[in-house]
């Protein structure tokens, strides 16, 4: 059985972060905006992705992953703005989620993303728990996602100040 080393793979991903990152100003002009929410902050990328985290713990979800192009094209010596997806969750929430549709559970964890202004600035959006969830037309999921539509907010509030 032949072996992969990790190292190239890691190259990969990261290349594959970097490209994504260059097009998601594209990407998000073709996505629908329903359910998207963007809170433009003064705070810089890294004062923000801080802040945000503290918030996600403060407001009693949890952080599971933390995912960024511009620090996986750092260690390859790129420099491209900074940007981090932050995956959110809690284990009660998705154990409810899955009783209520186990091919919602592709969408979980839910996930803020943070984003470097060229100004020195950074922004936070996320899509709201309800319009992730709502096509999947489940009643059960429906009322998982609207208790966590108020905690999202909250947090993206909370954090952008």
């Amino acid at each position: 059985m032949h072996k992969i080393s990790p190292r190239p793979l890691r190259h990969a991903i990261a290349a594959m972060l970097a490209a994504l990152a260059i097009q998601l100003p594209a990407l998000a002009q073709a996505a629908p905006s329903d359910g998207l929410r963007t809170v433009a902050s003064a705070r810089s990328f890294p004062e923000l992705l801080d802040r945000l985290q503290n918030e996600v713990d403060r407001h009693g979800l949890a952080v599971v992953a933390v995912a960024s192009a511009s620090r996986g094209a750092a260690t390859r010596g790129v420099k491209i703005p900074g940007n981090a997806v932050v995956m959110v969750f809690r284990n009660d929430y998705a154990v409810r989620m899955l009783q209520a549709s186990v091919p919602a559970g592709i969408e979980a964890p839910l996930r803020y993303y943070v984003t470097e202004n060229a100004d020195g600035t950074a922004t936070l959006s996320w899509r709201t728990p309800s319009s992730v969830f709502g096509p999947y037309g489940s009643p059960r999921l429906d009322e998982i996602a609207h208790e966590l539509d108020p905690v999202f907010e909250a947090i993206g509030r909370d954090a952008g100040q």
